[in-house]
């Protein structure tokens, strides 16, 4: 299927195995592994396609063509199995521990490898030391390595190997002499009291340190500093048969001198209660004899002179002869066995201690009674033990910081400008029992997988905003409920520790169920009979409790939890140890500051986990105020041989360490780097002088364009330039794989840069001519707004005297009338003349004045015209009284008469019509205010009708966005809920392969889930099935085809008459053929486009369209399905480079809503022909609907039209499948 193709399915014990996909199905894919295995079923999430065959390894896991964990695990193993263990992930080394010596920690290599920059030269841990050198000092700023990975993993050698390479590097600038080796020389002294044999690694630290290498203003080693954390003082006492106490101890009592053995009494590993119960015999590559020489020799080195050696000596002999004082009862408590009074009188004599007071410490227990003073009570025998080893762990641990310490002053500094912190801490633990010391580790690594993630995430999306660079910002998993659970006051675990120890009757069964009532609903605490091991299914819920680690669940019993967390001795024990007489002792029991001081008859806690957390806080504060790097050291099998990849684990801890989650960004990112200096240097010696005359930037993009990359596969920065995922490398190959086409090369280049100078000497031209027709077009537009504006003042400037004189012009009609009435008196006619002719001259010289006097206003104007209104007024007045005067009497009556029904008729006339205007204004009003009631009521019904849509749209959106965010959060937190799982799942397993039978210890849920396979080991992709009609969905209920396989969907599809079974599979045979596309699409090679058979527009068209729209009803048999044709342009990837001048034609034939025939015509290319049925994997997926083709004007075809094309270029006739009883 697909041309057989290659993929990486999950595989349990390999983690990925190669395959080709044989089926494909909605949800899943089928894959037949290339050994012939059984045929794996897996999400589509968890099957990656892998890289062409003969594809080399990558140095760095970011240039691999495909970015995926199935890539990045094969990488690994070829690299492995050719002895290089060192990868690069971007800036992040990946160490697997080889078990077998290499050649590659010579000085020559330190030679090489200093002042070179990352991914020069191979990858090595010399290459992250030299890097954090180079950027302390470029940026004077304190770096931090911070070396993490699980037990066995090589983190303790890698340590060595940067101190050593930075001591011989950057020497020289310290006090002291022989401060270089007395640095590298402190490693087998600490080791040798620090480091132990375990079920996983047989030199495993059992102690974290951070080691500070300090540099002078010179950026010369001048001194270090080293901060321990956590001792495991439990495996003083107890060990698994499988294990080993202290390296120290065997190799004294194997390798030590016969007077030393003779002066400290020290028999066979076997004769010490406190190592016969761990292995006693040789351990494969440790060497007590020989590697007592080096711890030896290592003290000497670090400047103990021979008294102080002598004590380190004693203390560590008396530590197990206290292990050899047995008790037995004696009365009302216990008393020192007779058989072990020797090595009571041996221990009290190498303290410095009185024999009995010594015996009295450790059998009874003083008390005070009122009235009578101290007295003396027995202890049982069980806790007179507890006492004794108690005081076994207090004085080794005590020797052990006293080490510390006097290492520190062997290479001292009284000022430092930075350093160069290097953390080697013990990873994430899980072991059948995990107590107090496992709890502690795994907070620590919660806490360090936290700064991982905020720390490359972060500089990573830093570098970016610095260098304007776009992306998607990118979030991760935050494991800060875990954290809190843990250390969050007052209800974490460490605090609720605390509280239940500070009680009289404290029990480790009271503080479990306390903690599970508190947390019983939290997502990181379940009860033990949820575990996936079967063994812990056996314990109560007040024996122990599960945390979720980031890493996956671990379930620690609590049986002395709460006696581990208090680091403080009884005060019996306390007193006897003050009273020694031994200097060396004493100073050992001295209390820090701050330490409380035991009390008789009180409870002392000196609580472990909380000094713990307090160190830690401070450890993380110095590593955030520091630059740092980062080594995930990876233990390659669980059976340390050489040559021996487990995928299955090493996956895990690739997981575990977020490996996965930094590809991811850099999946979405851009991982590649380089400056535009450094390609311009890199290329410029085999480029023509044309050329290496260019600026790095201009040279880099004339480069790339010449090249033909795309913009999508990398980005131009301030000073860098970017590529995504594999981009560098490729563009590397094409660089230096065909030396025969640099003369293309460089003839593509010289196009492209005078192409680009041509197009920007054409657009400053025609810049120019458009600014100049701009300017001339301004001149004209100026010229107008000047005339429009004169025209506008002169008017504004005449108006009203223009309109004052019409005003006054009116009045000559009223002259006119009183020369009329003038001339019709019979009296006084000569005087009333002159009258008129003074009003005529005042009205003459009232309008030569408007027109001379340009400053006179309107209103002026106005006041001029109604006074000489008023003035003619009242002349006319004077002249109608006169003429009233002159008539006759009798004509005066009848005037009078005349005017009295004048004036009646005009009162009434005014009357009426002032009836009229007050009705007309009423009804004018009446109508106004009915209009403006209407047009606030609609505009209020609008209003309303608006707030109403608007609150539904509202309360929709909210209940929207309500529903969205649930289902985010529930999507989110059952996509970590099956994550955990299947972490759990993976860690039981890992768990279950140390015991005997892997079988029995697992739980029968947990087998069968691992049953199922690979399908159940990651989240499931929920995909809705959505139907075109009601008819559609009915058939898929009525046909249930999800377990169909592919190769049957297809024969039904090719020779089914049933009509209703075979709509359904080509329903079903079409949804899995998109899914399938889109994985395709999601995991294809970022230098490529993916071959499509279909335009990019009907792809577009499709992905904007969203659901296809109904299709017209159209009348036609019941069984009838349209036969439809469709020709429309193809724009090839390679004609856009071209500028689209090669133009091809895309002919499809739907049958229905589905693809039938496919035919493509390029005029340089030969005709592609593609039938339904044998060439699906090639053709368009969409449905008919979807493409939108029948909206696409011009787009449809006769089919005589499409037969005659497909006829002409060698098709064969389509034969449709037939309906039942048809023929």
């Amino acid at each position: 299927m697909d041309h057989g193709k290659k993929v990486w399915a999950p595989h349990i014990q390999e983690g990925f195995i190669l395959g080709e996909i044989v089926d494909f199905g909605t949800d899943t894919l089928s894959v037949q592994p290339a050994d012939g295995g059984k045929i794996i079923e897996a999400p589509y999430d968890a099957v990656y396609p892998a890289e062409e065959d003969g594809a080399k390894d990558q140095d760095d896991n970011c240039a691999l063509m495909y970015l995926n964990e199935a890539t990045l695990l094969h990488n690994l193993r070829r690299r492995f199995m050719n002895d290089k263990i060192y990868t690069y992930t971007a800036n992040i080394l990946l160490a697997i521990n080889p078990y077998h010596t290499l050649d590659i920690y010579s000085s020559e290599n330190i030679a090489k490898y200093r002042g070179v920059s990352l991914g020069v030269l191979p990858p090595h841990v010399y290459a992250i030391a030299d890097k954090a050198y180079r950027d302390m000092r470029n940026l004077q700023l304190s770096q931090g390595i911070v070396v993490s990975g699980e037990s066995g993993a090589g983190k303790t050698e890698s340590t060595k190997h940067l101190l050593r390479y930075l001591t011989e590097s950057y020497g020289g600038g310290g006090a002291v002499e022989n401060l270089e080796s007395r640095i590298l020389a402190a490693n087998p002294f600490l080791e040798s009291f620090g480091n132990a044999k375990t079920t996983r690694n047989n030199n495993s630290s059992r102690f974290g340190k951070f080691v500070e290498l300090h540099f002078n203003r010179n950026y010369l080693v001048s001194g270090a500093h080293i901060e321990h954390y956590l001792l495991e003082k439990s495996r003083i006492i107890d060990q698994s048969d499988k294990e080993r106490n202290y390296h120290v101890f065997y190799r004294m009592c194997k390798g030590a001198p016969d007077s030393m053995k003779q002066a400290l009494n020290l028999g066979d590993v076997a004769s010490f209660a406190y190592l016969k119960k761990g292995i006693t015999g040789d351990i494969q590559f440790l060497d007590d004899v020989k590697d007592f020489a080096v711890m030896e020799k290592s003290m000497n080195d670090c400047g103990l002179d021979a008294k102080e050696k002598a004590d380190v000596f004693r203390i560590s002999a008396a530590v197990l002869h206290i292990g050899n004082v047995g008790f037995e009862e004696s009365g009302d408590g216990s008393s020192v066995s007779g058989d072990t009074m020797g090595s009571l009188e041996g221990v009290a004599k190498v303290l410095g201690l009185e024999k009995d007071a010594l015996n009295d410490a450790l059998c009874y227990n003083t008390i005070n009674i009122p009235g009578s003073g101290p007295s003396k009570k027995g202890k049982p025998v069980a806790e007179a033990s507890y006492g004794r080893d108690a005081l076994a762990k207090a004085l080794y641990s005590k020797l052990f910081d006293w080490i510390v310490t006097r290492i520190n002053k062997c290479f001292p500094f009284d000022k430092s400008e930075s350093f160069i912190g290097v953390l080697d801490i013990a990873g994430f633990e899980y072991f059948e029992v995990n107590s107090f010391e496992q709890f502690c580790i795994n907070y620590c690594n919660e806490k360090l997988q936290q700064f991982f993630n905020e720390r490359v995430l972060k500089d990573e999306q830093e570098l970016y905003v610095k260098e304007s660079i776009k992306f998607k910002e990118v979030e991760y998993v935050d494991n800060q409920d875990c954290i809190d659970l843990i250390e969050l006051k007052p209800e974490g675990i460490l605090s609720m520790l605390d509280e239940e120890s500070k009680l009289p009757k404290a029990t480790d069964g009271n503080f479990t169920e306390k903690l599970h009532a508190k947390h019983k609903n939290h997502f990181r605490l379940q009860l033990p009979r949820k575990s996936k091991m079967a063994y812990y299914k056996k314990l109560r819920d007040s024996e122990g409790f599960i945390i979720r680690h980031f890493a996956g669940a671990v379930c620690y019993q609590t049986d002395g939890f709460i006696d581990k967390n208090n680091d403080a001795l009884t005060y019996d024990l306390f007193s006897l140890m003050d009273s020694s007489k031994d200097e060396f002792t004493k100073q050992l029991f001295v209390p820090r500051e701050g330490e409380p001081v035991p009390k008789q008859g009180k409870i002392t806690l000196i609580s472990l986990g909380n000094k713990f957390k307090v160190a830690l806080g401070q450890l993380m504060d110095k590593l955030h105020s520091t630059r740092s790097s980062f080594i995930r050291c990876i233990k390659p099998n669980q059976k340390m041989q050489p040559k021996l990849f487990s995928g299955g684990d090493i996956l895990s801890q690739l997981q575990c360490a977020g490996m996965v989650s930094v590809l991811d960004l850099m999946q979405g990112g851009f991982p590649s780097r380089t400056a535009f200096q450094d390609l311009y240097d890199m290329y410029k010696s085999v480029l023509p002088p044309a050329l290496a005359q260019l600026d790095p930037r201009t040279f880099a993009k004339a480069l790339f364009k010449a090249l033909g990359l795309s913009e999508d596969d990398f980005q131009f920065g301030v000073s860098k330039v970017f590529f995504r995922p594999g981009k560098f490398a490729e563009f590397d190959t094409i660089m230096r794989a065909d030396p025969e086409n640099l003369a293309n090369l460089v003839s593509k280049v010289m196009e492209w840069l005078i192409k680009q100078r041509w197009k920007k000497i054409a657009w400053a031209t025609v810049s120019c001519l458009k600014f100049a027709a701009k300017i001339r077009a301004r001149a004209g537009a100026a010229v107008t707004m000047q005339k429009t504006i004169l025209m506008f003042l002169a008017r504004s400037r005449h108006k009203p005297r223009y309109e004052g004189v019409k005003q006054l012009n009116t009045l000559r009609s009223q002259l006119d009338v009183m020369n009329e009435t003038v001339d019709k008196l019979a009296k006084n006619k000569e005087k009333y003349q002159k009258l008129v002719a003074e009003v005529r001259d005042a009205l003459e010289s009232d309008i030569v004045k408007v027109k001379a006097d340009e400053t006179i206003t309107r209103e002026q104007i106005e006041k001029m015209a109604a006074t000489m209104q008023t003035k003619m007024d009242k002349q006319l007045a004077s002249i109608k009284k006169e003429q009233e005067k002159q008539k006759l009497a009798a004509e005066a009556e009848r005037l009078k008469k005349l005017a009295e029904e004048m004036e009646r008729q005009r009162k009434e006339k005014e009357e009426a019509e002032r009836r009229r205007k007050e009705v007309e204004e009423e009804a004018q009003r009446q109508k106004e205010m009915e209009l403006q009631a209407r047009k606030e009521a609609e505009e209020e019904a609008k209003r309303m009708e608006k707030m109403r849509i608007e609150k539904e749209k509202e309360e929709a959106n909210k209940k929207l966005q309500a529903k969205r965010a649930e289902e985010r959060k529930r999507e989110h937190e059952e996509a970590q809920r099956l994550e955990q799982e299947r972490r759990d799942q993976e860690l039981a397993m890992r768990l279950a392969q140390d015991q005997a039978n892997p079988d029995a210890a697992l739980t029968d849920e947990t087998k069968d889930a691992i049953a199922k396979g690979p399908a159940v080991k990651r989240k499931q992709l929920t995909r809705a099935t959505t139907f075109a009609n009601k008819k559609q969905e009915a058939l898929h209920k009525k046909h249930d085809l999800s377990k169909w396989k592919y190769a049957d969907l297809r024969d039904t599809i090719n020779t089914s008459c049933d009509i209703d079974l075979l709509e359904a599979c080509r329903e079903e045979f079409h949804r899995r053929l998109k899914v399938y596309h889109a994985w395709k699409m999601k995991n294809m090679k970022k230098n490529q486009k993916q071959p499509s058979r279909t335009p990019a527009g009907l792809r577009g068209a499709a992905e904007q369209r969203g659901a296809a729209p109904a299709p017209p009803k159209k009348k036609k048999s019941k069984n009838e399905r349209p036969q439809r044709y469709f020709r429309i342009p193809f724009i090839r990837p390679g004609d856009k480079k071209q500028g689209y001048r090669k133009k091809g034609w895309w002919f499809a034939h739907f049958d229905g809503q589905w693809i039938a025939r496919q035919m493509e015509l390029h005029p340089d290319q030969s005709p592609v022909l593609l039938v339904a049925g044998k060439d699906d994997m090639e053709m368009c997926e969409l449905s008919l609907d979807e493409t939108g083709l029948t909206r696409k004007r011009g787009a449809e075809i006769l089919a005589r039209e499409f037969e005659e094309e497909w006829k002409r270029h060698g098709g064969q006739p389509y034969v449709r499948a037939q309906p039942k009883g048809k023929k």
